[in-house]
């Protein structure tokens, strides 16, 4: 009877056994799973295309932004950049700078500039990028373009163009900016000084040098006319893609930025899936052979990259990115030019 009792017992615990052995083996591994989806390229279309992540090489960044080298060339030129991309379901951007309306200069602008590392260093945002164009006289550094900060314009784009202030023009000039809804859009805007109205529109002012002076830019015209109120926002000189279509108003626009010449640039754009693409590129032969890139070459490389709306900044001397406060592109000027505004992602 014992034995029996025995028998029983080991028999009863081999069952057990098998059946936790069983249970164990369909039982599937998280952690293989989790480590798969931790390496996983998020913008495999960019990397498929020459682009290489270069994260290794600027520290650890926060997992929704990545940093990317060009591929030797671009557009069959020779080409040294650099993009940030970010998840803006995540991230956040900010425009950075110091921007006020002076009275005694009678202008939107500061009277202190700072390089893309000074900007860095007051707020270690992981990547930085020169932002719009500005001018100095006066004592006072004058923004041309377009600031908005926590839903407030600090600054307009400028509103006038002329050579010989006697033919005055009034362009519809880009600006770049995040909604109400969160959403990316580019635009051309002018601000009326009588309506006291910053105005977006769908369409730039046909402005051309060749042709005579168009209205000043109202409720009406050149379209109709809706008040800009972008939560934040960065003006440029020249939209270069709108709605997935390139459009690179250089004309409209009017502001020299030597739109049909090889130049160092900086652009900023959007993906359809609001992803938001921060670009810069070297020039003017500071590596051998690389001569920079056209507005137009510029429009294309962003839209290769997947921009559905995309805005040229300033470029030439003032194009620069830095990751973790280290360079990327070199400065076409041999240093990092003191500029007025700038771009963060963090």
């Amino acid at each position: 009877m014992k034995k029996n009792k025995l028998t029983i017992l080991f028999v009863a615990l081999a069952l057990l056994v098998n059946a936790s052995c069983k249970e164990e083996k369909h039982v599937p591994p998280t952690w293989g799973e989790d480590k798969e989806e931790q390496n996983k390229e998020p913008n495999a279309a960019v990397v498929k295309s020459g682009w290489k992540n270069v994260e290794d090489s600027y520290g650890e960044l926060p997992n929704y932004i990545d940093v990317y080298k060009s591929p030797e060339s671009l557009v069959d030129k020779k080409a040294v950049a650099y993009i940030a991309i970010a998840d803006m379901d995540k991230a956040k951007w900010d425009v950075l700078g110091d921007i006020v309306f002076d009275a005694q200069a009678n202008g939107y602008g500061s009277k202190t500039v700072n390089t893309l590392t000074q900007f860095y260093s007051k707020n270690k945002m992981p990547i930085i990028i020169n932002g719009g164009l500005f001018y100095y006289g006066n004592s006072f550094f004058y923004s041309q373009n377009l600031v908005y900060k926590n839903n407030t314009m600090l600054a307009s784009n400028q509103n006038y163009f002329s050579k010989d202030w006697v033919k005055i023009w009034y362009p519809t000039i880009g600006a770049f900016g995040q909604q109400a809804d969160n959403s990316f859009k580019v635009t051309w805007t002018y601000y009326n000084n009588n309506d006291k109205v910053n105005y977006s529109y769908v369409n730039p002012a046909d402005n051309n040098e060749t042709k005579a002076p168009l209205a000043i830019p109202n409720a009406t015209f050149p379209s109709t006319g809706t008040v800009y109120s972008p939560k934040t926002a960065i003006g440029g000189i020249i939209v270069l893609l709108k709605d997935g279509i390139v459009r690179n108003t250089t004309a409209q626009e009017m502001l020299d930025v030597s739109a049909t010449s090889n130049q160092p640039r900086t652009a900023i754009g959007v993906t359809k899936d609001n992803k938001l693409v921060l670009f810069v590129c070297e020039g003017r032969n500071v590596t051998a052979g690389v001569a920079g890139y056209t507005t137009a070459d510029v429009a294309n490389i962003m839209k290769n990259l997947g921009c559905v709306d995309a805005l040229n900044l300033d470029g030439g001397g003032s194009s620069g990115m830095l990751v973790n406060g280290k360079e990327t592109i070199k400065p076409s000027g041999g240093t990092q030019r003191a500029v007025l505004t700038a771009v963060g992602l963090q």
